[in-house]
């Protein structure tokens, strides 16, 4: 009996979570760091997850040309940006603009809803690189998401990825 008051009173709580309203992400910056000397982990998720929608050939090629001329008019500097099937990750940097970090990656979101069709999840994650550690860790993990999941065998097989040429 009391198992099962336990199970029903546990059901009840979680029924009652479902309720509550995701908040949204903070992407504010911390006083005393500068979003232009810094580099960020992005990841940026499709409402639908689980589904191929970005990896589709008519849709990778022209998001990734999206985000080199992103590159090349210095709205941000891709240090590589990877196209999975239902997210995207980045390192990214923001040279000096009018717009924050949030308003950059939000304009792009929407103008790649407007333009190609991609329903995006509300917010995204960031994360501010704080080593060359953190950021050798990061620099790692993402080309090799897609032999993790299974895509590839190589990492140098999936060509869903930007990296901006030598200077």
């Amino acid at each position: 009996m009391k198992d099962c008051f336990d199970r029903n009173f546990r059901r009840a709580i979680l029924a009652q979570l479902t309720f509550i309203n995701r908040h949204s992400l903070p992407h504010h910056v911390p006083l005393g760091v500068n979003p232009q000397k810094e580099v960020y982990f992005i990841t940026i998720t499709c409402q639908h997850r689980g589904r191929i929608q970005l990896t589709r050939p008519e849709l990778a090629g022209p998001l990734l040309d999206i985000v080199k001329l992103r590159n090349e008019r210095f709205v941000w500097f891709a240090y590589i940006f990877l196209i999975m099937p239902d997210h995207v990750h980045a390192l990214l940097s923001f040279p000096p603009s009018r717009n924050t970090i949030q308003q950059t990656v939000t304009l792009w979101k929407r103008w790649t809803a407007r333009q190609m069709g991609i329903e995006w999840q509300r917010d995204f994650f960031e994360h501010r690189l704080r080593s060359d550690e953190r950021w050798r860790e990061k620099a790692d993990y993402i080309p090799a998401n897609p032999v993790r999941k299974g895509l590839v065998t190589e990492v140098s097989q999936w060509p869903y990825v930007f990296l901006p040429n030598p200077r």
